[in-house]
């Protein structure tokens, strides 16, 4: 059976020292999850256009959308919050397109964190800019020292698409963020919230397969707990011919 081609989206990182060189990145962890999913990963770097990521959609099957960098708030009328980092303009306006030309061509999405967050701002929603201070009451989200535990819990809609892959209305994630899903974009449905009430999951209403979770089950594939592992699963079942 051939393995699905299957677009990753990458982050960059400018030079550490004078002389060297800016650099391409994406975590291993995405391209394990995949591959372990029975697909091929192709890194994308965060410098395509929109015609470019329109050509690179007829070569995938279906687009990953990978965690990083806080999307820029003028994506969505906001001014940024002091605890807003940065914002890398190329990665915002490739994945953006990535988006687009997905959705044009129904090609399956996967979105992880900033995933969510930036598929959420272009399908036309908002973004809460930093929990700790605009969430009253939220857990602790941002929780990068613990990549691999489950450290809060999530449930989920029944009948959604998350349910059918992890079979199980209630389980625990990893935490990750320290920004979420404020206005859900029409077109999508939230499927998934923290006991807190952060969105922790987004899924698309209509017939295009868009799959969103505001954890990061790639670092979770090796757990002896299923639900990570199947989302990856349900991915890969959405983009085989």
């Amino acid at each position: 059976m051939s393995r699905p081609l299957v677009a990753l989206s990458a982050s960059s990182k400018l030079p550490s020292r004078p002389g060297a060189n800016e650099r391409v990145r994406v975590n291993s962890a995405y391209v394990r999850a995949i591959q372990s999913a029975g697909l091929v990963p192709l890194i994308v770097p965060p410098t395509l256009s929109r015609s470019e990521a329109s050509t690179l959609m007829a070569a995938v099957a279906g687009v990953v959308l990978s965690g990083g960098e806080d999307v820029d708030p003028a994506r969505y009328g906001a001014e940024p919050h002091p605890a807003t980092q940065p914002p890398h303009a190329a990665r915002d306006a490739t994945e953006l397109a990535l988006v687009e030309a997905a959705r044009d061509a129904k090609r399956p999405v996967l979105a992880i964190c900033r995933g969510m967050q930036l598929l959420n701002v272009a399908l036309g929603g908002t973004l809460v800019q930093d929990l700790a201070s605009e969430h009253a009451g939220s857990l602790e989200h941002a929780r990068d020292h613990a990549r691999q535990q489950r450290v809060h819990g999530v449930t989920v809609s029944e009948g959604s698409r998350l349910a059918s892959a992890t079979i199980s209305l209630a389980f625990d994630v990893n935490t990750l963020h320290h920004q979420a899903v404020d206005r859900v974009a029409p077109g999508l449905r939230v499927t998934a919230h923290a006991i807190d009430g952060v969105v922790e999951a987004v899924e698309t209403t209509d017939d295009w397969w868009v799959l969103a979770v505001q954890w990061h089950p790639e670092e979770l594939i090796d757990d002896p707990e299923p639900w990570d592992r199947a989302i990856f699963s349900a991915f890969a079942a959405a983009v085989r011919p």
